[in-house]
């Protein structure tokens, strides 16, 4: 090798070289470059996908239903384009190429997944329902209590300080409750219950002594302004993205927090293929890079990782980063990477016609909805499953918009748009999936994707102990509502391929022991303690509460704990 060629190699790493990288830039990526920056660290945060600019690119938020060409539904070849998002209700054409291509990425079921990514800058984070819970000590110590997988690391106490954190950044409007099971947090003015949820609930809280909570739900949409952003505006169309930052994105909130330190550096096209390690020192060096549109690779070099790709790319970022060390990937050590796969099982629930609220209505569209909280399994409560579900759902008027029996152009079929129909009255579960080891995702070397690179393998089910829970989950739905004076209560269960949730979680678990977990108490790879991994990756349980709220605190915590351990010389 010639000097000249060593000196522009030099030069080449010198200006690749950052005190901290990310990996994704959705709910948990904004938060790590959010941290990071803001405690000092000259930081570049790499997205697989496009660029999104806040506003910019939300090119339908502000238009009408009617101005959509194809009136919200997909052509043909946007289904060849999205063969998987096609068999979901995501396929709606404002938002149909916020969606991952699938046949440019897609994916092998052994066994039927639904897997909805975001490949752009803010993932998910445009796109998610932003429904915010804390878990409580009941979570953190189930494992444990039940015998069953391994024990969290952590406790309530452990992560509660960052769940104020996130929560005061991000805006979470909410009721202040009491309950344990659910702890409450630090709020915004909650959203109301419209006077039909505020009856059904007292009539199950009295019906059931108390047992039984439905609550306003808990969400991330503005309720008061904050710095930057203004407040939710009820137009109920998060997912083409908010033209008033009323709700959180990385967008709307992280990225320009980061930003504003002048220590951030995003880099959009850049699909990270492996995390480089040095076997000497036991660390990574940093990440090896392909360019999505030039297909050139680079090497970009930090003092410390930050995984956040989400729970099943993050995984496959680790299982990709296989050396003669570690065969099967970064952290595999434990024999515990790509496995106990989770999601939140739904698709089933109840819902019935409401009498006697003929002259009552409501007004703007209410991002939110209520919540109904776990009650299966705690105090006392035996059922013949592990674990619990919690619901969500709401109640509304038939609008216009609905099926009239006598179609027609006269007076009569104007005079009944005129008036809002009946109520109805409905309730969705989601209930949690236990970590089973033999759940999980691998490198499929058989199959490649746009860029030839390995896919991952999808091997995942619903086991005994969820279809116990979900023949439980529609018949408590129905009893809470037949309970409250709902009439003509129907239910229904349309099955759960893992995946169909969106809350994939598990891959990469935490623990307390290197032999059973892939992560420590803090989020660091066990096999190397400067590769943090801090998205759904990470969990070792999944409740039954939404889990981005948590993402986001585990995060700001693995993030300060990475600073501090930096300035100490431990990593």
């Amino acid at each position: 090798m010639s000097a000249d060629t060593i000196n522009v190699n030099t030069k080449a790493k010198a200006q690749n070289t950052y005190d901290a990288i990310v990996i994704g830039s959705g709910i948990s990526g904004g938060w790590a470059a959010k941290e990071l920056t803001e405690r000092g660290l000259k930081t570049i945060m790499l997205e697989r996908g496009r660029n999104f600019e806040h506003l910019k690119d939300y090119k339908s938020a502000s238009e009408n239903p009617w101005d959509f060409e194809h009136r919200g539904r997909i052509t043909q070849e946007e289904r060849k384009q999205h063969p998987y998002i096609a068999r979901t209700w995501g396929a709606y054409e404002p938002i149909i190429d916020y969606w991952a291509n699938d046949k440019d990425s897609p994916y092998t079921e052994i066994k039927p997944f639904n897997w909805w990514r975001s490949y752009q800058l803010g993932g998910r984070s445009i796109l998610w329902g932003r429904q915010s819970y804390r878990w409580s000590d009941h979570d953190f110590e189930a494992n444990l209590k039940d015998g069953w997988a391994i024990d969290w690391p952590i406790r309530y106490k452990d992560i509660a300080p960052w769940y104020d954190h996130v929560e005061k950044f991000i805006g979470v409007n909410g009721s202040h409750e009491g309950l344990e099971q659910l702890p409450d947090g630090q709020f915004l003015p909650a959203m109301q219950l419209n006077c039909v949820e505020k009856d059904v609930a007292e009539r199950i809280k009295k019906h059931f002594n108390g047992s039984r909570h439905m609550i306003i739900g808990r969400s991330a949409n503005l309720t008061a302004p904050v710095p930057g952003r203004t407040q939710c505006q009820f137009r109920n169309r998060c997912w083409e993205g908010c033209p008033f930052g009323g709700y959180f994105s990385t967008q709307s909130s992280t990225l320009p927090a980061a930003m504003k330190t002048g220590n951030l550096t995003v880099r959009p096209f850049s699909i990270v293929t492996k995390i480089l390690y040095d076997k000497n020192t036991q660390k990574a060096t940093g990440v090896e890079v392909l360019d999505a549109e030039t297909n050139k690779t680079y090497e970009y070099h930090a003092k410390v990782v930050f995984v956040n790709a989400s729970a099943l790319n993050s995984a496959w970022v680790l299982m990709n980063s296989a050396t003669d060390i570690w065969p099967e990937g970064l952290g595999s050590s434990s024999g515990e990477l790509g496995h106990n796969i989770m999601d939140h099982h739904y698709n089933l629930g109840a819902s019935g016609l409401v009498e006697g609220y003929d002259d009552k209505y409501y007004f703007g569209r209410r991002p939110n909805g209520v919540y109904v909280v776990r009650f299966a399994n705690l105090f006392g409560d035996k059922r013949d499953y592990l674990r619990g579900f919690g619901y969500q759902g709401g109640a509304s008027r038939d609008s216009w918009s609905r099926e009239i029996a006598e179609l027609s152009i006269g007076g009569k079929f104007k005079d009944e748009l005129a008036e809002p129909g009946i109520w109805r009255m409905g309730i969705g579960g989601f209930g949690e999936l236990l970590p089973y080891h033999e759940n999980k995702v691998s490198l499929d070397h058989n199959n490649k994707d746009k860029w030839g690179l390995p896919i991952l393998a999808m091997d995942a089910e619903l086991k005994d102990n969820e279809k116990k829970m979900r023949i439980d989950i529609v018949a408590e739905a129905k009893a809470m509502l037949e309970s409250a004076g709902v009439k003509n209560v129907q239910t229904w269960d349309r099955g759960h391929n893992v995946g169909d949730g969106i809350h994939e979680m598990g891959s990469a678990r935490m623990g307390r022991d290197p032999k059973t977990s892939v992560l420590n108490e803090h989020n660091q790879v066990w096999d190397a303690k400067n590769v943090f991994v801090t998205d759904g990756a990470m969990m070792a349980s999944s409740a039954c509460q939404n889990p981005s709220l948590t993402y986001m605190a585990m995060t700001a915590r693995a993030a300060n704990f990475a600073v501090d351990e930096l300035k100490k010389g431990n990593i």
